[in-house]
């Protein structure tokens, strides 16, 4: 077997060293481990080719800098530490309520160990944090410190060095999984470092032991499932029962776990499937009086039966979502019906966003528009097609996030006759055969599953697809326009969006400007909503300024809605008093006469203060926070701020040095910059 290629790489030579080393005491009989660092300048340039990348989160600055460096087709992923019982146990012998300092290399990482040994119950002393540049308290004798005795203050008495951070266990499992090297789970070294290394979660090792039964997690989606899924064992011992399960069959899922399968579900083919390790294709049976369609899987594992599930649908339901989710596609047409033309708007914002669009257009790139909720991601999809050489073709848009995993490969790829239960006769072409010679619209495309983004991206490469239960590559000329409302980097770096498909999707990428950003447009808009909707009304001048301060998070969405709302006023003139009521009228929407208003900078404006403060209530329960709850808690005061203005704002202090800015879903954190701004205003 070709020995992989593990490349670890950290800020620190020295903490990239001991990660290196860990990595390699498990798995040097099957991977090469090298290390390289940043500050040594090894880990910079574009690097040599490895199965997977290990990379500390204080390696690079971002996800931009790490595909600077990483060759794209690399698997990444991130260094996650944690401390060895045996070394917590050092902690434990301290005399309870002790001062004692915390030795790190910066306040953030000082506090963060900190969040983390309470976690692990060590919460009998009190842990100062200290770092360089650090005020020493007076009366502390006892010094704690992951490996950075140099910046333990002379004065100290006791140091207790607990030596750098382990990688955690979970880390280890992902990086087995990620090489295809599940089976060293089992061997004793593994089990060994797993009982070494801390864990707060009580029920690790049941999940554990169950994945590598399973050779997967699929028991933690199996709740978030439409189907019905109950598991046994090779013993055919029942395992797992899902609540769709329970619902179908009418059992009682803590009643039946450990039991055998023949005694509780005699009527499910369990033993047949375990004794032959071959599928049993699905089947309808009745049960509790309504149809249900059964199939059964078989786990395998080095040949060996370790296990089955079976899959219970409601035949009826399914039949009849599929026919909802039919009727809901072809009422849609498969002809684009707006184009650029129809984009109200004369502001810069615009006419550049429609400029760049119709250059786009005429390419037969794959397209990726970027905007928030409400901008009209969809009308310019249709543009697009109409400006294209495909503009006689068919144009089929999809919501991919709104139908459920289990129906939308086969909208898409289409199935042969028998591929399931109900599937018609003589099988049935999906959007993608629909959409030939055409364009296809993925709106929402962050929703897709990773096993459909992998098909999408053999579409993509390929110009081919293969029908859900079919043998035969059928060619196809699809040209791709995909629309997201979240930032892939960031689903790219937490994992669930695959990196090679986000490039391929992200060839031609353009931002959809959002209502605030588009100036005067909003009153062209309002005027062509007016005439659509047979108002009659116009707007008084207090009101036109208080729609341009206005934040409008629902874009162009909620406009519609207030238009609507003054064409049923049943007053010509809108004034201050016929502004909606669960829109405006809250107290933290500032209204301003012209001579009222103020120019603010960005540092004055209320959603900057108020983003600064929400990160420092963090930080004081040493925790991050991200955006989305940003945004709730904006929501709940009735700030209005859009996810824009928070990501600008967030963007912003990162490039002053207030606030670092985590990946994936790391959160934000608060510097200490950051601090000293915040308390210096509380002070003003």
């Amino acid at each position: 077997m070709k020995k992989k290629k593990i490349t670890v790489i950290s800020l620190d030579p020295r903490a990239g060293a001991s990660y290196a080393g860990e990595i390699r005491s498990l798995f040097q009989e099957y991977a090469d481990i090298s290390m390289l660092n940043v500050m040594d300048g090894s880990a910079m340039g574009v690097l040599e080719w490895a199965d997977l990348f290990v990379i500390s989160t204080d390696a690079y600055g971002s996800a931009e800098e790490v595909g600077r460096h990483v060759p794209m087709e690399c698997q990444t992923m991130a260094v996650e530490v944690s401390f060895r019982w045996a070394e917590l146990r050092k902690l434990k012998e301290i005399p309870s309520g002790k001062k004692v300092l915390f030795v790190n290399m910066t306040q953030t990482m000082a506090r963060e160990a900190i969040a983390q040994l309470n976690q692990f119950g060590i919460n009998h002393i009190q842990m100062i944090p200290f770092y360089p540049g650090a005020v020493l308290e007076e009366n502390v004798h006892i010094a704690v410190t992951p490996d950075e005795v140099r910046y333990v203050p002379d004065s100290i008495e006791t140091i207790i060095n607990l030596g750098q951070r382990s990688c955690t266990s979970g880390m280890m499992i992902e990086i087995a999984l990620r090489l295809e090297l599940e089976h060293l789970l089992e061997t004793e070294k593994f089990k060994e470092y797993f009982q070494a290394i801390a864990t707060n979660n009580y029920s690790f090792d049941q999940m554990f032991s169950r994945s590598i039964r399973l050779e997967s997690q699929f028991h933690i989606l199996m709740e978030i499932l439409e189907d019905g899924i109950i598991g046994v064992n090779e013993k055919g011992e029942i395992f797992a029962c899902n609540n769709h399960a329970e619902e179908i069959t009418k059992v009682n899922s803590p009643l039946i776990i450990g039991k055998r399968c023949d005694e509780v579900f005699s009527y499910i083919p369990f033993l047949k499937c375990l004794l032959e390790k071959k599928t049993v294709p699905a089947k309808i049976m009745k049960i509790n009086g309504v149809n249900v369609s059964v199939e059964i899987i078989p786990v395998l594992r080095q040949e060996n039966c370790i296990g089955a599930f079976a899959r219970l649908q409601k035949f009826n339901e399914m039949e009849v979502r599929q026919n909802e989710l039919r009727s809901q596609l072809m009422s849609k047409g498969h002809v684009a019906k707006y184009s650029f033309d129809d984009v109200i708007g004369e502001s810069e914002a615009i006419r550049k966003t429609k400029s760049v669009l119709k250059r786009m257009a005429v390419s037969e790139s794959p397209i990726l528009l970027i905007g928030e909720t409400g901008t009209g991601k969809e009308l310019f999809a249709h543009a697009v097609h109409q400006e294209s050489k495909r503009k006689d073709g068919p144009f089929i848009a999809i919501n991919v996030a709104a139908v459920p995993e289990n129906l939308l490969e086969s909208e898409l790829f289409g199935y042969e006759e028998g591929a399931f239960t109900g599937a018609k006769k003589g099988g049935r072409p999906g959007l993608f055969e629909f959409s030939h010679k055409g364009t296809l619209f993925l709106d929402e495309v962050e929703g897709m599953s990773q096993a459909l983004q992998i098909k999408l991206l053999r579409v993509l490469q390929e110009r081919e697809i293969m029908r859900v239960g079919g043998n035969r590559v059928i060619k196809i000329d699809v040209r791709i326009v995909a629309a997201t409302n979240e930032s892939l980097e960031e689903k790219v770096e937490e994992g669930s969006f695959r990196r090679d498909l986000y490039y391929r999707l992200n060839t031609l990428p353009i931002m959809i400007p959002t209502l605030a950003e588009r100036g005067e447009d909003m009153f062209l808009i309002i005027e062509s909503m007016r005439k659509e909707l047979g108002g009659n009304f116009v707007l008084t001048e207090s009101v036109k300024d208080f729609l341009r301060d206005y934040s409008w998070p629902g874009n162009i969405r909620e406009l519609r809605n207030v238009v609507e709302y003054f064409a049923y006023t049943g007053q010509e003139k809108i004034t201050m008093d016929e502004l909606p009521p669960t829109v405006f009228r809250n107290n933290s929407v500032r209204i301003h006469s012209v001579a009222e208003k103020k120019t603010e900078t960005e540092e004055e404006s209320e959603a900057y203060w108020f983003v600064l403060d929400q990160l420092y209530q963090a930080s004081e329960k040493h925790m991050s926070i991200g955006r989305e709850r940003i945004l709730a808690e904006a929501k709940e005061r009735y700030l209005p701020v859009s996810q824009k203005e928070v990501r600008d704002i967030l963007t912003d202090m990162a490039r002053q040095g207030l606030v670092s800015v985590g990946r994936g879903r790391g959160g934000s954190r608060l510097m200490p910059e950051g601090r000293n701004l915040w308390e210096r205003h509380q002070k003003s």
